[in-house]
């Protein structure tokens, strides 16, 4: 009897570890970024730029404007008032737009039981939108049932 409430200890105790994972055992040690974005689009390849430097593996799939749009956008469940100009597919999770690289990781990191995050807007001193003027945005969570929260303030000016 001893014996069997042993092995039912050692079971027990090897499911919570196991629920208590990193949130990476889900996405690998090394997520991997996949960008969809027009050939066309100049801030998309600086964002992929911007991603990479910060040590991500990313890969590119150059699609038509229709697909973008029509296409992927819908597929991964991104709310038409928040879509820009590239959709990012992480693991279940979607990344639209100029997410800074260090927001992405705590997400990454944090797993929040959402679909995904967006900087909507294209925001001027977004990663790939620098320039004259940088201006606070928001970073939004979003589900897919319509629910929508800020997840992060982000202000270029003094985040650098």
């Amino acid at each position: 009897m001893k014996r069997i409430a042993a092995a039912g200890l050692l079971v027990a105790g090897a499911l919570l570890v196991v629920s208590f994972r990193s949130p990476d055992a889900d996405l690998g040690a090394d997520p991997e970024l996949h960008v969809y974005k027009t050939a066309t689009c100049g801030c998309c390849g600086i964002w992929v730029d911007h991603m990479k430097e910060a040590g991500f593996k990313v890969t590119v799939e150059d699609v038509e404007v229709e697909e973008l749009w029509g296409g992927v956008k819908v597929r991964h469940g991104v709310p038409r008032e928040l879509s820009t100009c590239h959709t990012t597919v992480v693991g279940d999770y979607v990344i639209e737009g100029h997410v800074p690289a260090s927001v992405v990781k705590r997400f990454l990191a944090e797993a929040p039981e959402v679909k995904g995050i967006s900087v909507p807007g294209m925001p001027t001193g977004s990663p790939g939108m620098e320039g004259p003027n940088p201006r606070p945005y928001a970073v939004i969570a979003f589900d897919g049932k319509g629910n929508r929260t800020v997840y992060e303030e982000v202000d270029p000016r003094t985040s650098r």
